[in-house]
């Protein structure tokens, strides 16, 4: 059993000197020193022996197993050193080589003037509402005061899902869950894309952008609404620009209004962008109507409000002088890496 184990040394010393990786010297390990290795078995044997030889063959066998045990762990440093060099030879890097360029991207012109105009809105104190794209007939029109027969609800202007689901045509119904969820005051605006049924051409897409915004609270009167909308007018478009309300119908306010800016190219002289009026228009708005107050558990008698919504589109596209809305959808970095 002595020449046994001598045998086993020795052949496990030399298989570790022939080593050329990790891999190789695991094998060998497994094959001398593990549960079903060369050693073990020999070690298994020495139940046969004598009294006298045991602890003679044991103590061989231990000077054996720690003879491969330090032979291993001197192949393994040097294993890893070989390895690493092969490594480094391989992945040398010229530092003396022009980097790869990194093209970083742009914002899109749309969220360009959106965050303009949240902090406008967010500098007079308003928070940002949100709410889902596909809503209820209730929240889309029947909350917001709209009758039956109105020309919005036909299957030729919205996208209908079911007979009550659709995909919403203004962020008018995250007012009237604001509303429902939230105790006056309320100053906030809900920015996000509203679908119709419009044939895509320079001024119309299915698919468009509006911001409206809500202010509920007591004694709120027209002369808030005018003077939140002139001020939002100067830091928009420049300090110079004036607004003008001309009377309007929209079903969930009342008195209601369009709101005229002064041609912010021309400062009112009369040019291209504003057809020569001298006045652009850039919105609609009023003072909520008391049915829309009512059905939002709002009681008309102590709280009034105003609201005001306008296209992200149309205002981005006066902005900067944009001719064709789809401009906005084809996502062409040639048009978009201007803004």
């Amino acid at each position: 059993m002595r020449e046994k184990l001598e045998q086993i040394k020795t052949l496990a010393l030399e298989e570790i000197v022939k080593a050329q990786s990790m891999q190789e010297l695991e094998q060998v390990r497994i094959k001398y020193l593990g549960k079903k290795g060369e050693l073990t078995a020999v070690l298994r044997g020495m139940g046969g022996l004598s009294q006298e030889e045991r602890p003679i063959v044991g103590q061989i066998a231990n000077e054996v197993r720690e003879a491969i045990e330090n032979s291993l762990g001197s192949a393994v440093e040097g294993v890893k050193a070989i390895e690493k060099n092969a490594r480094l030879a391989v992945e040398t890097i010229d530092v003396t080589m022009p980097g790869k360029s990194q093209e970083i991207g742009h914002r899109h012109p749309l969220n360009v003037v959106l965050d303009e105009i949240k902090g406008i809105f967010m500098g007079m104190g308003f928070k940002i509402a949100e709410g889902p794209e596909v809503e209820t007939v209730f929240y889309n029109f029947d909350a917001l005061n709209a009758p039956q027969n109105h020309p919005s609800r036909d299957l030729s202007d919205t996208f209908y899902i079911s007979e009550d689901i659709l995909l919403r045509t203004q962020t008018s119904p995250v007012q009237v869950r604001t509303m429902e969820r939230s105790k006056p005051p309320i100053r906030v605006i809900s920015p996000g894309r509203c679908f119709r049924r419009d044939t895509p051409d320079a001024t119309h897409s299915p698919m468009f952008h509006q911001i409206e915004g809500l202010v509920v609270d007591k004694n709120i009167t027209m002369a808030d609404l005018k003077g939140t909308l002139d001020l939002f007018a100067k830091q928009f478009f420049g300090v110079g620009t004036k607004t003008k309300f001309r009377p309007h119908y929209f079903p969930f306010t009342e008195p209601s209004a369009e709101v005229d800016v002064s041609c912010f190219k021309c400062q009112g002289a009369g040019c291209r962008v504003c057809k020569g009026s001298g006045w652009i228009e850039i919105l609609g708005a009023g003072m909520v109507h008391p049915n829309v107050l009512k059905v939002c558990g709002i009681d008309p008698e102590v709280y009034s409000g105003f609201a005001f919504g306008m296209g992200l589109d149309r205002i981005a596209m006066l902005k900067h002088e944009i001719d064709d809305i789809r401009l906005f959808f084809e996502n062409d970095m040639r048009f978009i890496k201007q803004f």
